[in-house]
């Protein structure tokens, strides 16, 4: 588990991950999904559900119904699934829970996790899921 981010948010980045590895608009069932991804079959339904609402999942209804890449893998960035998930109060509010942390009144953190915090968001922010596609076919292979 990261530090971060939920495991509703881990599970919501790698299921994004895996289907944008494969052909554009095939559909997978969420037991596929969770079989790849080694989890319960419920959970990744929910995220899923989540994923849909926010338009970066599609999903068809019925016998032959499951879950696609609504978007293209280059119109979407890691850091669109946490916001969807997670949203982004962690890259805006203090780590360790302190009303009124600012700059001004930091907390005993404050200056080493606004580093990490910006770095992270940069990190999300800067490759598209079409960029991190060999990376992503390597780990997923080796799961």
């Amino acid at each position: 588990m990261t530090v971060i981010f939920s495991k509703t948010c881990e599970l919501g980045l790698q299921a994004v991950l895996f289907l944008s590895i494969k052909k554009e608009k095939r559909i997978f069932t969420a037991g596929e999904v969770s079989k790849e991804l080694k989890v319960p079959k419920e959970y990744v339904s929910k995220v899923m559900q989540i994923l849909t609402e926010s338009g970066i999942i599609g999903s068809k209804k019925g016998k032959n119904g499951g879950f696609y890449l609504a978007k293209s893998p280059s119109s979407i960035k890691l850091i669109d699934i946490v916001e969807a998930i997670d949203g982004l109060e962690i890259f805006n509010n203090c780590v360790l829970g302190f009303p009124g942390c600012s700059n001004e009144k930091p907390c005993p953190v404050h200056e080493k996790w606004g580093k990490l915090r910006d770095d992270a968001y940069k990190m999300l922010s800067n490759e598209t899921l079409e960029q991190l596609k060999e990376k992503t076919l390597h780990k997923l292979v080796n799961l």
